[in-house]
């Protein structure tokens, strides 16, 4: 078992105990917290990292002593700050790191998001998923559960639909182009963005080929609100919370909206990429 599992492991063990102690089912801790009971289930065994906001709940919801509520919410943050290899995370499965993104995604209201290699994936389609996390699969193994995957990131998606919410979405024009997925799956994933462009809590940009880029596009980031930022190398997934770090992506995000283009010019650059792959298929 690896290091990153292997503390998430004593973290969900220590938090049954104090369900436990309390003599409350899973389902009833699930009920005091205003949880679905599968989250108490998915933390205790492993499955998915208990957040700092998850433990302090948790543990008032227990009534546990003051110190072990800090011991534990040190606990948490020191795995989720850890910046554990993609390939240790993997190896407890697509799944699990499918619900802990979708658990950080419900406590944010405000999403911006920069991805220069791959769409982005609360916008993908489950055809492009697939192909997507079997290419990851191969690179960085972990267990066979691509189908429990999908369905979780298709759950993710829901929240795309609460107006509530805002979305801003960046993606370079070569994103489209790309063929991470056979042509068939390609086409059904233009025309999901296409859709995607007129919800109106959804802001989605596409940087042109022609575009005059103020930096190179190095790597992909998420800003979750206004307070963390995650970014993602081929290795780690590193988490950002200092406020100086959110800025200057926050800055970077608004420099690359300063060349896209959006609204009616980024679906008739989605439609010319559709263009394309129809005459490439014919020829």
């Amino acid at each position: 078992m690896s290091g990153f599992q292997q503390a998430r492991v004593d973290l969900g063990a220590r938090l049954r105990r104090l369900r436990e102690a309390a003599h409350l089912s899973g389902k009833d801790l699930a009920a005091r917290l205003n949880w679905q009971a599968s989250k108490v289930s998915r933390i205790e065994n492993a499955r998915q990292s208990a957040t700092e906001d998850d433990v302090m709940m948790w543990c008032q919801a227990v009534e546990a002593a003051p110190d072990v509520v800090e011991d534990l919410i040190t606990q948490a943050v020191a795995l989720l700050d850890r910046q554990g290899s993609w390939r240790q995370r993997h190896k407890s499965g697509l799944a699990g790191l499918q619900e802990d993104i979708r658990d950080l995604e419900a406590r944010t209201s405000l999403f911006r998001v920069f991805e220069p290699g791959v769409v982005i994936g609360l916008l993908q389609t489950a055809e492009y998923a697939r192909n997507i996390f079997a290419k990851v699969r191969r690179v960085y193994g972990g267990v066979d559960d691509i189908d429990a995957a999908i369905q979780v990131r298709m759950r993710r998606q829901e929240i795309l639909y609460d107006p509530g919410r805002r979305f801003r979405f960046l993606m370079p024009e070569s994103v489209l182009r790309y063929r991470l997925a056979p042509d068939d799956v390609m086409r059904g994933q233009l025309d999901r963005l296409l859709a995607v462009t007129t919800l109106p809590n959804v802001e989605f940009g596409v940087i042109p080929f022609s575009a005059q880029l103020p930096s190179a596009l190095l790597n992909g980031f998420w800003i979750y609100n206004e307070s963390m930022v995650s970014v993602p190398t081929r290795t780690k997934d590193f988490l950002l919370r200092d406020q100086e770090d959110v800025a200057f992506y926050a800055g970077a995000f608004e420099e690359l909206c300063e060349v896209a283009v959006f609204g009616e010019e980024a679906r008739e650059l989605i439609v010319q990429v559709l263009v394309d792959f129809a005459k490439q298929s014919t020829a």
